[in-house]
């Protein structure tokens, strides 16, 4: 109202003596509303606090966003209802004088509101509740003093009702200001939050905090995924954010070996049975300098496999990418060794791309996490074959790796590679020729094996 207000009351006081407004913005009728107006207003002023006592008491009993904040400190709410009311009155007789103070009182409320959580609608409310106490309080005292100057009322109304629009407005935009700001607040705190706890340097007392702040159980049962995209060579460096498909919960997994009805599922590669969604089981991401990490909390029970494998074959990426799950430990402090455990995961993961579960490939982790020992097994075992074509060298190598994948059986290994049992058997006899090895001997099984994921994985 004060902008509204203004143009009239300047002309009261002779701002623009040289040049009169036209008749359709100044008449008689608008000078005398101005007065009656400033009359029942300076009333109102001198009964503020009776004012703000009815004011206060409407809210608590009309607008329930408020009740709670009026239980809790009644006579904060009161000086907060008492200083915007003495400068939104105010406003009504001198304008330039509390425009700003006002405008300041309402962006205050609305932050005020916001920090508390009260809805903004009912903040909203209370200004409009106020706005219709005062407007009604006018009316009132100016039909005590002379009940025919009420009719000259209408010729302000509009500009006490767009006063309140104006400071609604406000209001509102305060709100929503602070709102971001806790907002990002709030997820600043929780991204450092989840660096810590995947960093394993979150300290035991914060993590009763973590927990109720990320909405997680301290003592749950938890795994890490890691996920990267394929190398992007040397024009594009910088970590990997793939842009994986994930639900919005985590599936929740049939018995391992059993089938799961149909589901939404989470953040990666191909299909497999389709598992549940396990309501409000949202994982949580964090960006690292070379992956994305997600908190996966599992619900399943202990021991059981198949959560994880539901998760696998829920995840949906690029042709490419890479993940990693780690072997799943208990509680939030735990979570530092989940993400290691993601980490070694992924750097399991063939380069091609594809999903590594840790607890099934750990002979290839224990290849990975002690890459300079692999890489001497590797030229131990595989050495000998380097001096051959590389063309023949591969075919050896393809041939040792189907036989192992085929569980050491020549038929499945030959339909595999679609050639015959007894050439695979005579690649393998040439292979043991070459290196010294015999692969009916399990020792030398097992280092072949390891030294195959070897080439495999550390390979420049």
């Amino acid at each position: 109202m004060p902008q509204v207000v203004r143009p009239r009351i300047a002309v009261l006081h002779g701002t623009h003596p040289a040049s009169p407004l036209p008749q359709r913005f100044r008449s008689l009728a608008d000078r005398e509303a101005v007065e009656v107006l400033h009359r029942a207003a300076r009333v109102l002023v001198a009964s503020l606090p009776v004012l703000t006592d009815r004011l206060v008491e409407a809210l608590y009993e009309q607008e329930p966003g408020y009740r709670a904040a009026i239980e809790s400190d009644r006579a904060e709410i009161w000086q907060e209802v008492h200083h915007s009311l003495r400068h939104n009155v105010g406003s009504l007789i001198q304008p330039r004088e509390f425009r700003e103070a006002a405008h300041r009182t309402s962006r205050r409320i609305g932050e005020i509101r916001a920090e508390q959580g009260v809805p903004l609608d009912a903040v909203l409310h209370a200004f409009r509740m106020g706005g219709a106490m005062v407007w009604q309080d006018l009316v009132d005292e100016t039909a005590r003093r002379d009940p025919d100057d009420v009719r000259l009322l209408v010729h302000v109304a509009a500009d006490v009702w767009n006063f309140v629009d104006e400071h609604c407005g406000i209001v509102g935009d305060a709100y929503r200001q602070a709102e971001r700001r806790l907002s990002w607040r709030r997820e600043n705190q929780q991204w450092l939050m989840i660096a810590a706890l995947l960093d394993g340097t979150a300290r035991i007392a914060d993590l009763c905090e973590a927990a109720a702040m990320l909405g997680l159980p301290e003592q749950g049962r938890y795994a890490v995924l890691a996920v990267a995209s394929a190398p992007r060579g040397p024009q594009r460096p910088g970590p990997a954010r793939p842009p994986l498909n994930l639900p919005d919960a985590l599936p929740v997994a049939a018995p391992y070996g059993q089938s799961g009805p149909d589901g939404p599922p989470h953040h990666r590669p191909d299909t497999a049975p389709p598992p549940t969604a396990f309501p409000g089981t949202a994982p949580l991401w964090h960006t690292g300098p070379d992956a994305e990490f997600a908190i996966l909390r599992l619900t399943g029970d202990p021991g059981d496999p198949g959560e994880l494998h539901a998760i696998a074959a829920a995840l949906d990426a690029p042709a490419g990418t890479r993940a990693g799950i780690g072997s799943v430990v208990e509680g939030l402090a735990a979570l530092g060794d989940a993400r290691r455990l993601a980490e070694t995961a992924l750097r399991a993961c063939p380069a091609s791309g594809g999903t590594v579960l840790l607890d099934e490939h750990l002979p290839d982790a224990l290849v990975v996490t002690s890459p300079a020992l692999g890489s001497a097994l590797a030229d131990r075992v595989l050495g000998p074959l380097d001096r051959l074509d590389p063309s023949d060298r591969d075919v050896i190598l393809e041939t040792l790796t189907a036989w192992l994948d085929a569980d050491g059986s020549a038929q499945r290994a030959g339909a595999r590679l679609y050639c015959h049992r007894n050439t695979v058997l005579n690649r393998l006899r040439r292979f043991e020729q070459l290196t010294g090895r015999c692969l009916t001997r399990p020792r030398d099984a097992v280092e072949v094996s390891l030294a195959l994921a070897a080439r495999r994985l550390l390979a420049p």
